[in-house]
């Protein structure tokens, strides 16, 4: 009987961890295409398609490697007083990388997850935000904004640079 070694080629996987990178540098190419973040200053801008659903881009921070944005719509949350839906997104530029860091408002990871949550419940929530985000980009490029459509819209206010709900 002939022996015949069968050889058994392994495809590298990818961890949770490792698709959560590959997300933000896909959120990135996703961004800069859309908005081009790197070349807004701070301040709020708007991208009017004419539908009546206009998207802000509030430039909160610019430093020299990384950039705190939040993309909102035009609709303000009637209890908070906050833009809603919203996600508060750093751009690490250097890096070229995008990541959602809190959608909710008034509520960061540690309101979500809890304070001390294990590292895997730390990486799903990351994976649900970011997913999210990738998913709106998209949407709101097929929908027709972008760069051509963004105008500024003046300086951020104080109102509108808190994430956070103060009762």
């Amino acid at each position: 009987m002939s022996h015949v070694a069968t050889r058994i080629q392994r495809v590298p996987g990818l961890s949770r961890f490792g698709w959560l990178m590959a997300l933000y540098a896909e959120n990135h190419d996703l961004l800069q295409r859309l908005f081009e973040p790197a070349d807004l200053g701070p301040g709020s801008y708007v991208s009017s398609i004419g539908d009546g659903l206009d998207v802000r881009v509030d430039v909160l921070e610019v430093h020299p490697y990384t950039s705190e944005l939040r993309l909102s719509y035009g609709i303000t949350d009637p209890v908070t007083g906050q833009p809603d839906p919203s996600a508060y997104v750093r751009v690490y530029r250097d890096a070229r990388q995008v990541e959602a860091t809190h959608c909710y408002v008034g509520r960061r990871w540690q309101d979500v997850i809890g304070m001390f949550p294990p590292p895997r419940r730390v990486v799903g929530h990351r994976l649900q935000m970011n997913t999210f985000l990738g998913k709106w980009l998209h949407y709101l490029a097929e929908r027709g904004h972008g760069v051509a459509t963004l105008q500024y819209d003046g300086p951020v206010r104080d109102a509108q640079r808190s994430g956070t709900v103060h009762r």
